[in-house]
């Protein structure tokens, strides 16, 4: 086993309590947006004990990607030959202070085939023009830790026309155009391309228009979502005049309590409004955006990866598989997550899992044995576990989230 140092991300939605208050700190001068504990060549984590010599001979800090490359099979085991030499998952903290962007994520078969593209027409990875930065998809589940707040996936058709009824703005009434005449995929997907497209999208002045609809019906009691109305006037708050404001009406309201988790698959518009959450996915960091943010969105590409298909959000109920451990099991071959509740120091319990794991402790303290050795993860610390490490036994007082391979 050795012990992580994630990959902290500064980007500017994080907050700067969150993270930082769920380990006992005190808050971080910036944002603590996210914390990466993986082999993702944008951040790996590094080995906490892992200390090397490069060849000046000075000390030099060792990251878990060169580890595995380094014993790929002692590391990954039988998984190996499906996963190849880094870990297939990213396992992640993350805390939102304002509204993520809203996004989508490509297939497997879409990333392979655009990032080769991409390589081809010699666009660096470092360019903000550049849509693919690997050849993955990006499924990812996110398990609430506070209560956490969301849109993601396409409402139906006639609960949108509801939603978006009785607006008196000019957006309103060509959305709803839009679904009289057709109420299929095919309709979502006109109004999703008339509010992003250059050459249709709203003006700012169309957009406050809609956003002051939204605030009077919350004023008057006559919402028939004040729910969705009230997501529209935060967007509003951060981002005003982006059409992704209008594009939340459309999506469904997503919150989960503490516990409860939820599946994104690829080709689903989503955002991550507000909360706190632990987040695995597939080692990727392939992203395109619809709207509330100020990088680039490339349209085109954007509206060829969206399902528009209505669908109710995908919640992933656990499977208790032990007296202390529940799975939540994902529909993908990448990750599975598991969460570890233990209140007894003096037992040793068995930890369901196979194969290279990385261990996180979300509070207390745990300490996780083989039959070579022991350690103890206090709040805050996380842990990879080779696959020929075999089994694990954890006890001790505290919760202890598992991210492991199928």
């Amino acid at each position: 086993m050795e012990r992580l140092r994630g990959a902290i991300k500064d980007y500017a939605w994080g907050s700067a309590v969150a993270i930082p208050k769920m380990f006992d700190l005190p808050p971080s001068r910036g944002p603590v947006a996210e914390i990466w504990l993986g082999t993702h060549p944008l951040g790996p984590a590094e080995l906490a004990d892992g200390i090397v010599y490069n060849p000046e001979g000075k000390p030099a800090e060792q990251n878990l990607l060169d580890y595995i490359d380094r014993d790929p099979e002692g590391c990954l085991g039988a998984t190996l030959s499906r996963v190849g030499s880094s870990l297939p998952y990213l396992l992640k903290l993350i805390a939102p202070d304002q509204p993520l962007s809203l996004q989508v994520h490509p297939s497997r078969a879409q990333a392979r085939r655009r990032f080769d593209d991409e390589e081809a027409a010699g666009v660096d990875i470092a360019d903000p023009e550049r849509n693919y930065l690997d050849r993955n998809h990006k499924p990812e589940l996110l398990l609430a830790v506070t209560k956490f707040e969301a849109i993601a996936g396409f409402r139906a058709p006639r609960r949108v026309m509801e939603v978006v009824g009785g607006l008196p703005c000019t957006i309103a009434d060509t959305l709803l155009t839009f679904l009289a005449d057709d109420m299929s995929p095919v309709g979502m997907r006109a109004c999703f391309e008339y509010l992003l497209s250059d050459e249709t999208r709203p003006s700012v002045e169309e957009i406050d228009e809609l956003v002051q609809g939204c605030r009077e019906r919350l004023r008057t009691g006559t919402s028939p979502s004040a729910r969705a109305d009230r997501i529209v006037n935060h967007l509003a708050a951060y981002y005003p005049g982006d059409p992704g404001i209008v594009a939340s009406l459309l999506l469904n309201p997503v919150t989960l309590q503490p516990g409860e988790a939820l599946f994104v698959p690829a080709g689903t518009v989503h955002a991550y409004l507000a909360g706190t959450g632990v987040e695995i996915m597939a080692n990727s960091d392939n992203v395109l955006r619809a709207g509330l943010t100020s990088k680039r969105i490339d349209v085109p590409e954007l509206l060829a990866t969206v399902d528009y298909t209505a669908a109710p959000p995908i919640r992933i109920a656990p499977e208790h598989v032990s007296e202390v451990t529940r799975t939540y099991y994902a529909p993908v071959d990448d990750f599975e997550l598991s969460v570890t509740e233990l209140m007894d120091w003096t037992t040793k319990r068995p930890l369901p899992g196979r194969g290279p794991r990385i261990l996180l402790a979300l509070s207390g303290a745990i300490e996780v044995s083989t039959k070579e050795q022991g350690i103890t993860l206090n709040l805050g610390e996380a842990a990879f576990v080779r696959a020929d490490e075999g089994n694990l036994q954890v006890q001790g007082v505290g919760t202890l989230i598992q991210a492991d391979i199928p």
